[in-house]
C-alpha cells in the first residue's frame, strides 16, 4: 500500500475515533475526554491532508 493511501486511511480512522471520544465526553460531561477527541480528530484531518499532498507530489 502506498504511503499516501495509508496516511489517508489512518487519518480518516483517527477522525472517526476522535469524533466518538468527543461525543462520549459531551455525554458523560468529561471535558478532558471531549478535548482529547477534538485533538485526535484534528490530527486525523492533518494526516489525511498529508496523504492527499503525497499523492499529488507523487511519493
Amino acid at each position: 500500500m502506498k504511503q499516501s493511501t495509508k496516511d489517508n486511511a489512518e487519518g480518516k480512522m483517527h477522525q472517526v475515533k476522535g469524533k466518538a471520544k468527543e461525543i462520549a465526553g459531551k455525554v458523560m460531561d468529561d471535558h478532558e475526554l471531549e478535548a482529547e477527541g477534538k485533538i485526535e480528530k484534528l490530527g486525523g484531518k492533518a494526516q489525511e491532508k498529508l496523504g492527499e499532498v503525497e499523492k499529488v507530489v507523487g511519493k
